[in-house]
């Protein structure tokens, strides 16, 4: 899986093809576009405060993009150099000329990102669907990952949440076309409130001016024509993934996994389960465990703040970074659950 071609990259400023509206880029942030041979991916860096920090990734979850760590990276901007990838099909990165959605193959595209620009390894930080593509590079390709940060993973399940049934629906063959005809008169405002209902502990939490960002990409999104496509193969590959076993199951390259790791999980998540923490942390070795119980899917969005803190303090035990401090009494290996439970 690996690949050492060099990347060409383009600023923000220069122009994209096939791009309907802008897209949102917050105060301190940087887009490029890196093109690799079948694959372009659009990457939105938020510098380090100064010279020398180490590189971070932050790989989002489905239907997400690299928005979702605008909130997130400016925290962790005094330990690391972060960048947040749109993963192919999502954000504003079109579509890979294989069509591939599936987790492998976002892995391989997150892994060909790291490869080509040599900023291996890095702190790697994954939500969703993002956790699982990062369990698996973590796993496949040790020497590219410093430390891991797994945000509600998207690992195999027994019995998924109910509310996340309609993601497995979405992967069977003409749902989603069918799913986008149904919804066809929804406004995107309504589209956005459902989102929030669904992935948030508490909806409230998101401010008027948060809201209308997220109504703003949404439209952005609508407008383009591989949306939905993009959305039914990556729902059909965290399906697939969900089916793999032996050496290739998720749950047993979390067990490989060598990097320090910190498991996120909310005690509202309406997508993956909260009772799944603890499996988790016996999975990945030496790992810690950080719950909140207020939060749901995207903790990193809800309370940015608290898992900016948990992830300092796993840089700082690990070695892996530059800072000073260390872990409170609350954030040891798998004992100390931060937050209750």
């Amino acid at each position: 899986m690996s690949s050492t071609e060099p990347p060409e990259t383009r600023t923000a400023a220069a122009p994209l093809p096939s791009r309907a509206r802008a897209v949102r880029v917050a105060d301190g942030e940087e887009l490029r576009s890196v093109a690799l041979p079948g694959l372009t991916l659009t990457v939105r860096a938020r510098p380090g405060n100064r010279p020398g920090l180490p590189p971070a990734l932050y790989v989002h979850g489905l239907a997400g993009s690299s928005q979702n760590w605008s909130a997130l990276m400016p925290l962790l901007a005094d330990h690391v150099d972060g960048e947040a990838v749109d993963l192919p099909g999502f954000g504003d990165s079109p579509p890979p000329d294989d069509s591939n959605y599936s987790v492998t193959g976002h892995a391989r595209a997150v892994i060909r990102l790291l490869d080509s620009g040599g900023r291996g390894p890095v702190h790697l930080i994954g939500n969703s669907l993002g956790g699982a593509i990062a369990t698996r590079v973590a796993a496949v390709r040790p020497d590219l990952v410093r430390t891991l940060t797994l945000v509600s993973p998207a690992l195999p399940e027994l019995r998924a949440q109910r509310n996340a049934w309609p993601t497995a629906l979405l992967a069977l063959p003409g749902v989603s076309s069918l799913f986008s005809r149904l919804t066809r008169d929804w406004t995107p405002e309504q589209r956005v409130r459902g989102v929030m209902t669904l992935c948030y502990g508490d909806p409230g939490r998101v401010t008027d001016e948060g809201f209308q960002h997220a109504v703003e990409e949404m439209e952005r999104r609508l407008e383009l024509p591989y949306f939905w496509d993009a959305m039914a193969r990556s729902s059909r590959g965290i399906v697939d993934a969900y089916t793999l076993g032996g050496q290739h199951g998720l749950w047993r390259q979390a067990e490989r996994v060598l990097a320090p790791t910190l498991l996120v999980y909310g005690g509202r998540d309406q997508l993956v389960s909260f009772r799944m923490a603890r499996k988790a942390a016996a999975a990945f070795r030496g790992s810690r465990l950080l719950t909140l119980p207020d939060a749901g899917h995207v903790a990193m969005m809800e309370y940015p703040e608290t898992v900016a803190q948990a992830i300092r303090e796993l840089i700082e035990d690990s070695g892996a970074g530059a800072g000073s401090g260390g872990a409170d009494e609350n954030s040891g290996d798998n004992s100390g659950d931060s937050g209750g439970s």
